[in-house]
């Protein structure tokens, strides 16, 4: 449950820094498309999950650059929750197997 919590908050806070850090980069030349932090954050969520829709994408140099550190911190980020899931499950498994070994005569 603690590292749950930990992987949430840390993934809102990069969801957070990647909508403002492509708001700085990208607004000056696409003020249509990254209009605020708010409507930056759809690309943030796009970029982290690396979905990368590709309805709105960076165009500037900095923005380019900034966008590939979000994909691979997107890439380690996501790898954390099927970890903690097969820890879970494992978990659950050796408590269910210890409360059945009756069964194996």
């Amino acid at each position: 449950k603690k590292e749950l919590i930990i992987f949430s908050l840390l993934a809102i806070f990069m969801l957070y820094v990647s909508a403002v850090g492509i708001y700085h980069f990208e607004n000056p030349v696409q003020p249509e498309n990254f209009t605020d932090i708010f409507h930056s954050m759809w690309w943030a969520v796009a970029t982290l999950t690396t979905v990368g829709y590709g309805d709105i994408y960076p165009v500037t140099d900095g923005g380019k650059i900034f966008a590939s550190l979000v994909v691979f911190v997107g890439l380690v980020l996501l790898r954390f929750p099927p970890d903690l899931l097969q820890a879970l499950l494992l978990r659950v498994s050796k408590k269910i197997k210890k409360t059945t070994s009756y069964f194996n005569l």
